[in-house]
């Protein structure tokens, strides 16, 4: 049963503890990912974003101990509904299109951790946890420039890939 949150307080622990679990979730999507791309852009992307990730999660584990919350992962709903979503279209797919497939559902996982990193940072912000938001923020910015670098490396795939429209 999901917790009742009557406070900014609670709401923010929980949610601090559903982004170590996305962030544990992306690292095991990231190894994945990059075993199943075929494309050079692709498999560098996976790799060096999980080295970002591990880098976040370090992070987040920072931001439970500068604050005094003990260190608890929550599911992340979203971030397993995303990765589902992708293995379907992955079992939908030729193996022509994986590479545009994996690289445009790890961006959709991106979105949502760029969002997350927002709500974070404003809930940081309104509580007072000042010492929180750099190490939230370097994750945020993190994500943004892995979001530019994957739908770079997507275009790029894209622009190959079969059954193009003259």
């Amino acid at each position: 049963m999901m917790p009742h949150f009557d406070a900014l307080p609670q709401l923010f622990e929980y949610r601090l503890g559903m982004a170590l679990k996305m962030e544990q979730d992306s690292m095991n999507m990231l190894q994945m990912l990059g075993g199943a791309a075929q494309a050079t852009e692709a498999r560098s992307f996976f790799a060096q974003h999980y080295d970002e990730t591990r880098v976040q999660f370090a992070n987040l584990e920072r931001v439970f101990e500068l604050l005094g919350f003990e260190r608890e992962a929550h599911p992340s709903p979203a971030t397993e509904a995303l990765l589902r979503d992708g293995m379907e279209m992955l079992a939908r797919t030729d193996r022509a299109l994986l590479d545009e497939v994996l690289l445009t559902s790890a961006l959709s996982v991106e979105h949502y951790e760029i969002s997350v990193y927002e709500g974070l940072l404003i809930a940081a912000q309104a509580i007072g946890a000042d010492e929180a938001s750099p190490l939230l923020e370097q994750n945020l910015e993190q994500e943004r420039r892995a979001s530019e670098s994957l739908a770079a490396a997507a275009r790029a795939v894209a622009a190959r890939v079969p059954g193009r429209r003259a």
